[in-house]
């Protein structure tokens, strides 16, 4: 059941950014106008997409349940109040973030870039159903974050609950989908909340190649300076220039 929500939860979010490709109207939020991906592209993507789907996903996600269920995860009522699904919920955020983070920023290593990561950048110019397009083991690997804060809070604190581990999954889908949308639009999380991540973050990393690493928020990438785009770099131009002036 868990997976089936998967794939439904995962085209259907990317179904919207399709149709949005074919009205016009819409391109004054595309981000980069030029690149509109093409039927084509989508197919293709869409076959890779599914044969990861079921080849690594789906092990991963009927491996969980024993896994979880023994650690000590909940399957029946009383439901979890929406309080506390929130807060678990957003523990797994940034666990996953900073995981995705560091796990991220390592597949840009020459090595682990030209073997694995480099089928995820095929696209310059990413669209939603590109999320999950890439290497099997890149796939794996980051969803190791994903699957794995839910069981090791679960093991820390006994809590936990089949309803929020399949809420948190259907949030990090959107997440996922929504920052490789390639539109901004003006109601975009990051516009209401400056630190979440979003489109306009991911969408230079894809056509730089460089930087931007984290998945759901900006700190990371802010902190360890590895922010991209035309704001960061004028951010250490300006610093260099005040550093250069204390002298």
């Amino acid at each position: 059941m868990t997976f089936l929500i998967h794939e439904a939860v995962y085209f259907g979010r990317a179904l919207p950014f399709i149709i949005c490709d074919q009205i016009p109207y819409f391109h004054k939020y595309k981000i980069q106008p030029a690149k509109m991906p093409t039927f084509k592209q989508q197919w293709e993507c869409a076959s890779l997409v599914l044969l990861t789907h079921f080849t690594v996903e789906l092990p991963q996600i009927w491996l969980f349940h024993p896994v979880a269920t023994w650690c000590g995860m909940e399957y029946t009522v009383p439901f979890p109040s929406l309080w506390k699904m929130a807060l678990h919920i957003s523990i797994f955020f940034v666990v996953e973030d900073a995981w995705h983070y560091w796990v991220h920023r390592a597949m840009h290593w020459g090595p682990l870039y030209k073997n694995i990561h480099k089928v995820h950048h095929y696209y310059s110019a990413p669209f939603g159903m590109a999320a999950e397009y890439a290497s099997p083991i890149e796939v794996m690997v980051l969803g190791f974050g994903t699957v794995c804060s839910p069981v090791l809070w679960v093991l820390l604190t006994g809590e936990l609950h089949l309803v929020t581990m399949q809420t948190w999954m259907i949030l990090r889908l959107f997440q996922a989908i929504d920052s490789h949308s390639g539109y901004d639009f003006p109601w975009n999380l990051h516009h209401f909340l400056p630190v979440w991540a979003g489109a306009a973050h991911h969408d230079i990393h894809h056509e730089k190649f460089i930087g931007n690493y984290a998945s759901s928020f900006r700190w990371w990438d802010y902190v360890m300076d590895t922010e991209a785009g035309a704001e960061a770099s004028q951010r250490r131009r300006d610093k260099k220039l005040k550093a250069l002036k204390s002298q």
